[in-house]
């Protein structure tokens, strides 16, 4: 799906910690009085771009929005990729960490509120600053841990993900997603921590630091409503449930929907920020980023 036009958003940059910057977009709602302030934390590899139609329809339904590209990708990629030694860790502790401070800075009025797609619903909880969440939304959330992946498509996504990409990973110096047609070019760090996390992700870090990775996930305290699709080879039961499960402290509602649920054939692991889902999904999750009500109460996992 091609990116809608930002107009009515202002190009903004994000200065982390280390003195990266990111490159954004700050989505005003015409309301005059928001009702929150969304933060779109993007999949691997997705461009923030992609996720502008659903930015535009919810500043159109009265909430400010916010939306970046973590380091490596599309507005804060580097002019050199190769070498960058960008990690998936740094999305989250860094790039994900200063955008909910620059939100929590603009916030004029309402909760502040997060939508995190695949890693994308993870990362809050490697963040510092994650405590200032109010509520998050997440769809298909998990880290990429194999033997979660849907049974049928296992091998042909482990020989994909945990064999060519790092092989060429580690012949490039970073991953040319685009030349594969999977998705974006990543950096080196970020592929490798893909195709190398064990269960349990705070073993790829240094041990001296794997206690705070675990207070930091521990003093994240939002209600989550985590979506399953049920055909989503990546975003299975066990991963979502995986990546939850450090979300000790958090208030967790889960939902499993299927493609008949949302109208469609298929779904995936992709498809539910397609504007073909504007009355559908879209609308559906104006209910609990506004009001905290599960639009979907009789859809339990199981």
């Amino acid at each position: 799906m091609a990116s809608v036009a930002p107009e009515s958003a202002e190009a903004i940059t994000i200065r982390c910690d280390d003195g990266v910057v990111l490159g954004g977009h700050w989505w005003p709602t015409a309301t005059a009085v928001p009702l929150g302030l969304v933060v779109i934390n993007p999949a691997t590899g997705v461009l923030a771009r992609y996720y502008h139609y659903y930015a535009r329809f919810l500043t159109a339904s009265g909430f400010d929005v916010l939306t970046y590209d973590y380091r490596g990708i599309g507005l804060s990629r580097p002019e050199r990729l190769r070498g960058s030694g960008y990690r998936w860790r740094d999305w989250g502790q860094l790039d994900f960490d200063a955008a909910i401070r620059f939100a929590n800075q603009r916030r004029r009025q309402g909760a502040l509120l997060v939508v995190g797609h695949s890693v994308g619903g993870f990362l809050p909880g490697l963040a510092k600053n994650g405590h200032l969440v109010e509520r998050m939304l997440t769809v298909g959330a998990q880290y990429a841990y194999w033997p979660d992946y849907a049974a049928k498509q296992r091998a042909r996504l482990f020989f994909k993900w945990h064999v060519v990409m790092p092989a060429v990973t580690a012949l490039l110096g970073y991953f040319p997603g685009r030349k594969f047609g999977w998705l974006e070019d990543l950096p080196a760090g970020v592929a490798n921590e893909w195709s190398f996390k064990g269960a349990r992700t705070e073993r790829s870090y240094p041990k001296a630091s794997r206690a705070e990775v675990l207070e930091r996930f521990a003093a994240f305290q939002a209600p989550i409503l985590a979506v399953v699709v049920s055909d989503d080879e990546l975003g299975t039961v066990s991963a979502v449930r995986r990546s939850l499960g450090y979300y000790g402290a958090a208030a967790k509602t889960e939902v499993m929907l299927s493609p008949h649920d949302l109208g469609q054939k298929s779904v995936g692991h992709f498809d539910l920020f397609h504007a073909r889902h504007t009355q559908g999904f879209w609308a559906d999750t104006l209910h609990w980023l506004r009001d905290g009500i599960n639009p979907w109460p009789g859809k339990p996992y199981g």
